[in-house]
């Protein structure tokens, strides 16, 4: 293990776009049933459900939270429509799997998803029982990252010493929170979608582009 990482003994990672490559883009595919729930819901055109849509997660977060502050959305309902995807974009990486195999501590995924999506999109990447646990938005209240209350109840919940955990996000903004609380950061700079939006060195640790590649290296040679 590389030396300034031997205290981590929490591994916490990000799911879309960070646990797969950005290029797979399932965030297309989610748009698309992002957009029909709120044409349906709100009897508009694409057009106006796009704008909806987008300044809602601008604005809150996630579309889901902008949703549920101003037409009282039923969660449950909204990421069931949303998540019932294709998933064929995404495959297992051998060098993530291994690496994550390799890992010593404790792994977790923190995402503002759900957890019925997030276990299948990890059972397609081969990493089905590569986690000690799950925290999703239902576990958040449906207050999403960056919101520090999110950070700190995960850490409530699961146990975990933010001084000796690591967090690994595609999202530069959502490291920020993870920053103040004392855990090592680390971001995946791979051209998602607002994902330097608010970078700043002061709150990044490790800037990488491929986590398989990134936990390659830094284990060292397996023995």
């Amino acid at each position: 293990m590389l030396a300034a990482l031997r205290h981590v003994h929490c591994w916490i990672f990000d799911l879309d776009n960070s646990l797969y490559p950005a290029s797979a883009n399932l965030f297309e595919l989610i748009d698309i049933r992002m957009g029909e729930y709120i044409q349906r819901l709100l009897a508009c055109d694409p057009v106006e459900a796009r704008r909806v849509q987008k300044s809602y997660f601008h604005e809150h977060g996630t579309t889901l939270a902008g949703l549920m502050a101003a037409h009282g959305v039923d969660p449950h309902d909204f990421l069931a429509y949303v998540h019932d995807i294709d998933l064929a974009r995404i495959s297992a990486d051998p060098a993530l799997v291994a690496a994550l195999d390799r890992l010593p501590g404790r792994k977790f995924v923190f995402t503002n998803g759900d957890e019925a999506y997030a276990s299948r999109v990890l059972d397609k990447l081969g990493l089905a029982n590569a986690f000690d646990g799950l925290h999703d938005i239902h576990a958040m209240d449906y207050v999403p990252k960056p919101n520090p209350n999110a950070y700190a109840a995960m850490c409530a919940r699961h146990g975990i010493d933010p001084s000796r955990a690591l967090f690994v996000e595609d999202m530069a903004r959502n490291l920020e929170p993870a920053k103040a609380l004392g855990m090592t950061t680390v971001w995946v700079d791979n051209g998602s979608e607002r994902g330097g939006h608010g970078a700043d060195p002061s709150f990044i640790d490790y800037r990488i582009g491929d986590i398989g590649s990134w936990l390659t290296e830094i284990l060292g040679k397996d023995a």
